[in-house]
């Protein structure tokens, strides 16, 4: 999820979560108001009964009379039921109708005095008071068919007023983050243009104070420093590889010549060979580490070509075998492979020629037998070189470094190398996209599949 999207989302669900409290505060503080509104109505209804009661000379005859003269004054589908000291019912509002209350109300009265319950439907107010000497237990009745309506409605306009604001909040979130963070994205566009081959490109900054040009000014500070590193790293790969170079060159072809002599003595002999082979190796190092330096993994498909496959083995072995002459090649091409496959990858032939001949050097060095067997498989999206070689294989707790720098096996004791070729040839198939794995598919066969993509 991009930054935007969290920003604007934490900002939507925070406040959502903070509306929604406060709404529902809002709430609940009405219902209350209702209540206790709707209480003091039965408290004044009481007071207005008590009162009439007391002045009344003929209750019985006078009440029904008053009470219906009075009866929406107060309170709404009001019922009223007066019980004498006796506890007898003495006067009901309810007509044609059998009347029923609560006996233990009426004596929970004698101790409280008043009751007030809202949760019966409808709600009740009751309370025992003296007039004129006598106690009458007053119990009051009704529906807050008003206050319940407002109180619904309230609740509807509150989840509305929550729904809408929420879906505003989120929007106006999401555009006004998307503003506020265009500077950020247009960074990271630059940031991401910036290669090894463009480190002197500087960031556009503009003339705030905000953390984006601050960020920006950082940036490009960095870059600056990270270019003068870099170049010289590379100027001096460059300059101690192509030094090197000639007097490698000088004394392979002075070992060469002292070769050719028949003076020497066996032993004299197989020292100079091996001495060449040194010097091989050192020159096929140098080589690499020059090539290496002159490309990186943005600039190089710039320079792409088609290569054939096939083409870049058998070159590599010619190459291979002059070194190590007993270097044997049993060259297949899978059945799996498609009728109108080409064999052909996009890539650089020298760098790609590199590769296999650290492949072929090993499987030359460490292989038993010194025969090497190559398996091409070709589909729709895939090329892969399967290279399959008899001798010691790599132990599982091995495989994992076997790629890294300066890594070499327990099977590579007594046998003269950098350990640089493994590394180095993952890193040319890196740059061509493409990737090299080992397994061992029994107990002395190694395997090196080199995948190309398409």
């Amino acid at each position: 999820m991009s930054l935007k999207r969290k920003i604007a989302l934490t900002l939507s669900v925070s406040f959502s979560l903070l509306f929604g409290v406060v709404l529902i505060i809002i709430y609940i503080s009405f219902n209350d108001f209702r209540r206790e509104e709707f209480k003091d109505r039965f408290v004044r209804r009481l007071g207005f009964t008590t009162n009439f009661i007391s002045k009344s000379k003929n209750f019985e005859n006078e009440a029904p009379i008053f009470f219906n003269e009075n009866s929406d004054n107060f309170l709404l589908n009001e019922t009223i039921l007066i019980f004498n000291g006796q506890k007898e019912l003495i006067y009901s509002t309810i007509k044609d109708q059998k009347v029923t209350w609560s006996k233990e109300l009426l004596t929970e009265l004698d101790k409280k005095k008043d009751i007030y319950n809202e949760e019966t439907v409808p709600e009740v107010y009751a309370a025992l008071k003296n007039i004129n000497g006598e106690n009458y237990y007053i119990l009051t009745s009704a529906y807050d068919t008003n206050g319940k309506s407002k109180l619904e409605y309230l609740k509807y306009l509150l989840i509305t007023a929550f729904i809408t604001c929420t879906l505003l909040i989120g929007f106006f979130s999401y555009y006004f983050m998307g503003k506020f963070l265009r500077p950020l994205e247009d960074l990271n566009k630059e940031i991401s243009e910036v290669t090894a081959h463009k480190l002197t490109t500087q960031i556009p900054v503009e003339q705030s104070n905000d953390e984006i040009s601050i960020l920006a000014q950082s940036f490009n500070t960095m870059i600056v420093r990270l270019n003068d590193v870099f170049q010289s790293q590379k100027d001096f790969t460059a300059s101690a590889s192509h030094e090197i170079r000639t007097p490698i060159t000088r004394m392979a072809f002075q070992l060469e010549n002292l070769i050719k002599l028949e003076q020497h003595s066996p032993e004299t002999l197989s020292a100079l060979k091996q001495m060449l082979k040194d010097v091989y190796q050192l020159s096929d190092l140098t080589n690499s580490l020059l090539l290496l330096t002159k490309f990186d993994k943005e600039n190089i498909q710039s320079i792409y070509e088609e290569v054939r496959i096939d083409e870049v083995i058998f070159e590599s072995f010619d190459r291979v075998q002059k070194s190590y002459p007993n270097l044997k090649m049993d060259f297949l091409i899978s059945e799996e492979t498609q009728e109108n496959a080409f064999l052909i990858i996009n890539g650089v032939q020298s760098l790609l020629d590199i590769v296999f001949i650290n492949l072929l050097k090993n499987a030359a060095v460490y292989s038993d037998n010194a025969d090497v067997k190559i398996l091409i498989t070709e589909n729709e999206t895939h090329l892969s070189v399967d290279v399959f070689s008899e001798g010691n294989t790599i132990s599982e707790e091995e495989q994992p470094k076997l790629f890294e720098a300066f890594m070499r096996g327990n099977n590579s004791q007594n046998i003269s190398g950098s350990g640089l070729g493994l590394r180095i040839a993952k890193r040319i198939l890196e740059y061509h996209n493409a990737n090299i794995q080992y397994n061992s598919p029994n107990e002395n066969m190694n395997k090196f599949s080199v995948i190309f993509n398409k």
